[in-house]
């Protein structure tokens, strides 16, 4: 009897136990500018470290990157500033290193103040067995860019 159950256990686990879906993730090719610098447009720009806007006029887009929190660019203070300029440029560096996935497919979540909220990834390798996934919001609280955000997190004093 147990070895039926080992061989049961192995061939669930080997060949018939559910992955993780990917649904829901969409690929993302538009190029982006800083908003308000050059003059050339572009289809999408950085708002700050953690905001991006796509489109024009009507069909303008902002979106919200969630995962982690970006000072502000009017900062409470000098320092939160200068380091919201950073992940601001960061954030621009990270986009344009070629296309990448957001979570929401067409119709996302969105916050108080009309934004989409979007998890941003950057899968490589050759396949699903061997992919990785490049998650943005690791990336910029691991460079001290930003702060991580959830339960149980408070918010960080970029001042201090």
């Amino acid at each position: 009897m147990p070895v039926l159950l080992i061989i049961v256990m192995s061939v669930w686990w080997f060949g018939f136990r559910p992955v993780a879906s990917d649904e829901g993730w969409v690929r993302v090719t538009e190029t982006f500018a800083i908003c308000g610098q050059g003059g050339a447009r572009q289809p999408g720009c950085v708002v700050d470290g953690d905001t991006v806007i796509i489109g024009y006029g009507p069909s303008r887009r902002r979106i919200r990157l969630t995962g982690f929190d970006a000072p502000e660019l009017e900062g409470a203070c000098e320092a939160e500033s200068t380091q919201a300029r950073r992940s601001q440029r960061r954030l621009h560096q990270w986009l344009s290193e070629g296309p990448f996935e957001w979570d929401g497919g067409a119709s996302p979540p969105r916050d108080q103040y009309g934004r989409e909220l979007r998890a941003v990834r950057r899968v490589t390798g050759n396949g699903a067995r061997d992919a990785s996934a490049q998650y943005l919001a690791d990336i910029m609280i691991a460079e001290d860019l930003a702060a991580e955000t959830g339960w149980g997190t408070f918010e960080r004093d970029w001042c201090s």
